[in-house]
């Protein structure tokens, strides 16, 4: 082929461009297309060859974010650093520009989600897997909430009036509410469940008459496990207008009892008891002794109050050193023959005097 039949087949228009710059947009967009993955790829192992056991957050971060970066999102960043090279009519330009703006938002809410995700997973590493259930809900409304900005910004980059859309959606959204406000206000308590954190996963809670070890905090409702093995299931907001006893956070327990001696103990012996009861308690592990008194004249026993505190939130571990406490008692009391008192009767003869002769 001539040189006049490469300049005439090069200045031939093809939808409004000449051949010469299609193959300019061509080989733009196959180096980019070349070029942006494979810098992603050694940028990538470049970073994860420097990445220690212990590294940096921004390290972490950089190693995450390029991870999350598409080759969806590659192609249309080569494809519009290409097009520049064209003239291209206004309908197709516009639809290319759509297609775009799509791909772009939805690069931006993958990097939006890498951030929340990161975000989420420090707080884990400082709670444990005890706080998993209520880092579940902030990954729930974060995700929501992020898909949502980036659907609104991208309907406000194609030109679409968003304030009466949102001015729109405020008052659909205040109709839904109160259509739908019993679901709404658990997932408002559940959000608060995560944030406050008035009790977790294990920990063992009395709301009312309901007594169970929580197993999991869901958004519209939490589960316990009760004492006799049945599941109990509470909507969490009547579970946060509820009187909580968490017992999970309990770190010691404050214990009494009461101790009856019979009326006719002598005298040595009744001042001895609180010796006793001391003695008693402070041979238990696990404890600390507080007081105890010759309390009361009971109506048929004579009344001492024991207090200490179990240095453990175990309830197994409180009733063993109870137990403990009462067999050692018994045995005191009765090597120095003191008798526990109960309810008794007591009958009383009357002898009269007998009538004489003169009556």
């Amino acid at each position: 082929m001539s040189m006049d039949e490469l300049q005439e087949l090069a200045s031939r228009v093809y939808l409004g461009n000449e051949l010469q710059a299609w193959a300019a947009a061509a080989t733009s967009f196959a180096l980019w297309f070349t070029v942006l993955p494979l810098v992603r790829a050694v940028v990538l192992r470049r970073l994860e060859k420097l990445h220690p056991a212990q590294s940096a957050d921004a390290l972490e971060l950089a190693l995450a974010l390029l991870g999350a970066t598409t080759r969806l999102f590659l192609v249309a960043v080569a494809a519009w650093l290409s097009l520049r090279w064209l003239v291209i009519p206004p309908s197709i330009d516009r639809t290319i520009g759509i297609a775009l703006l799509v791909i772009a938002w939805f690069q931006v809410g993958l990097w939006s989600m890498t951030l929340v995700t990161r975000f989420l997973h420090a707080r884990q590493r400082t709670q444990g897997a005890e706080g998993a259930a209520s880092l579940n809900i902030l990954r729930f409304i974060a995700v929501t909430a992020v898909w949502a900005v980036a659907l609104l910004m991208l309907l406000a980059n194609l030109g679409v009036e968003i304030m009466p859309l949102v001015a729109g959606l405020g008052i659909g959204g205040i109709a839904l509410a109160l259509a739908v406000q019993n679901v709404l206000g658990d997932l408002l308590a559940s959000l608060s469940i995560a944030l406050d954190k008035p009790f977790k996963v294990g920990d063992f809670l009395v709301i009312g008459e309901e007594k169970g070890t929580v197993q999991h905090i869901g958004i519209k409702s939490t589960r316990m496990r009760s004492l006799s093995g049945e599941v109990i299931v509470m909507s969490n907001g009547d579970l946060l207008k509820s009187r909580v006893r968490n017992y999970g956070l309990l770190y010691e327990r404050r214990a009494s009892f009461t101790v009856g001696i019979v009326y006719e103990t002598p005298r040595e012996l009744v001042g001895l008891v609180p010796r006793l009861i001391e003695e008693a308690i402070r041979a238990q592990p696990k404890t600390r002794f507080d007081r105890a008194h010759f309390a009361n004249f009971g109506e048929f026993a004579l009344l001492y109050e024991a207090v200490y505190f179990v240095l453990d939130a175990e309830y197994n571990t409180f009733m063993n050193i109870q137990q403990a406490i009462n067999l050692r008692l018994i045995d005191e009391f009765a090597a120095r023959g003191i008798e526990f008192a109960y309810p008794t009767s007591k009958q009383w003869t009357i002898t009269l005097p007998a009538p004489t002769a003169a009556e």
